[in-house]
């Protein structure tokens, strides 16, 4: 039985309103020794503790995706083949145009909002570069399908999710094509292929998006196998132009990391409530020695760069939540590099889904101007602060600031 299923989700119900029901029905029926009793008014209270438990798990999970599968949550499920050591580049000196191209079957995901939209598609790919072999999730604008667009290439997403988290976790969780479905036919937003990889590559590990010789290779199978795959089975804009990455937590780390150490790869960067030094996550891989923290961090390799990335970035956070972490790569953003800091007030919500999923359509709109999919001038992006105070609105245009907080606390 699927974790995430609707079978499973009825199951912990029925079974919570039975655990309830049994001892009002049996609590003083029950015959036998006092030792008997006890024990059975015990077990009684026990089970409906752990059903109770069980549902409340079950709904949380459905709602945030933090857990896809039982190998997940179990801890057993492991993704790495091998991890080999590709170098710096993450390419381990394999010619990548000569590779012969990837040819996937997808099948229709399933899920909560897996279907909506048009529907989100899924494939196990085999990454022949980084050794890894996990599921990859695939939306369609709703353009692609059009005779008008028959000979159009289009830009690409990869959507990251935070640690534990699913990769279905952007469409089911933050509704990310149902919130950008109709935007796109109105022209509001560019007509963007969404691709959701698998992060939750190690069992209880958080592998930070990097490559780390002899455990995992998740730079390369994010940055190198998954946009391979995309560009061979889709009309996708191969240019690094056409091509941006976005996340929250501490995929949001990832996201500002990927695009910083490849700019050859990636035009912009979207993090949510992000952090830049790897032991911002406790099960972080990267934030296990001092060089692995320095050679993950977006601020330093953004500082230490001898030539700064043609890179936009746009930031949110509230303060202790990723605010400090964007205005530190604000300071030392150098052009070309663009850095966009959007601050979030406290009142307008906590780490979670709530706060981030209200930020869609701003965040893809500031990407449609960024990556030159509009006709629009660069920066184009509302920045004046609420003159009413941070309200939730303010907070899903991105014009919340300090100042409209401290008059809202």
């Amino acid at each position: 039985m699927s974790l995430t299923g609707t079978p499973f989700l009825y199951t912990a119900v029925v079974l919570s309103v039975v655990a309830l029901i049994l001892p009002l029905v049996l609590w003083s029926r029950m015959r036998g020794p006092k030792a008997v009793r006890v024990a059975a008014r015990v077990l009684m209270l026990l089970f409906a503790q752990a059903t109770a438990v069980t549902l409340i798990f079950v709904m949380v999970n459905n709602q945030n995706n933090l857990y896809d599968n039982w190998a997940d949550l179990l801890g057993t499920g492991n993704h790495v083949q091998q991890a080999a050591n590709l170098g710096r580049d993450g390419t381990g000196g394999i010619a990548l145009r000569r590779l012969p191209k990837v040819r996937q079957e997808f099948t229709a995901a399933d899920g909560p909002a897996m279907h909506a939209a048009g529907g989100v598609r899924v494939t196990q790919l085999k990454g022949r570069v980084s050794g890894v072999d996990a599921e990859v999730y695939v939306w369609l604008p709703p353009q692609y399908g059009e005779p008008a667009y028959r000979d159009h290439r289009f830009p690409v997403v990869e959507l990251l999710p935070g640690y534990p988290g699913s990769a279905k976790a952007w469409f089911g969780s933050l509704k990310v094509h149902e919130q950008l479905e109709p935007l796109m036919r109105s022209g509001r937003v560019a007509p963007f292929i969404l691709v959701a990889p698998r992060t939750n590559l190690l069992a209880g590990t958080d592998t930070g998006c990097a490559n780390v010789p002899g455990t995992v290779n998740a730079d390369s199978w994010l940055s190198i196998d998954v946009p391979r795959m995309v560009s061979d089975n889709f009309r996708a804009a191969a240019a690094p132009a056409n091509w941006a990455v976005a996340g929250y937590s501490a995929g949001a780390h990832c996201a500002v990391k990927l695009a910083v150490a490849h700019p050859d790869r990636y035009r912009a960067a979207i993090s949510l409530s992000g952090y830049n030094d790897p032991i911002g996550e406790r099960n972080s891989l990267t934030a296990q020695s001092v060089t692995l923290r320095e050679r993950n961090n977006p601020y330093l390799l953004l500082r230490k760069a001898h030539l700064p990335p043609r890179i936009a970035l746009y930031l949110s956070g509230e303060s202790g939540d990723g605010y400090q972490a964007a205005v530190a790569l604000e300071q030392v953003a150098k052009a070309p590099t663009t850095v966009h800091v959007v601050f979030l007030p406290r009142s307008a919500g906590g780490h979670n889904m709530a706060l981030w999923r209200p930020q869609v359509p701003s965040v893809f709109e500031w990407l449609t101007v960024n990556m030159g999919q509009s006709r629009l001038r660069s920066g184009a992006t509302p920045r004046a602060p609420s003159s009413a105070g941070s309200t939730r609105a303010a907070l899903a245009s991105g014009t919340a600031s300090r100042a409209g907080a401290a008059r809202k606390r």
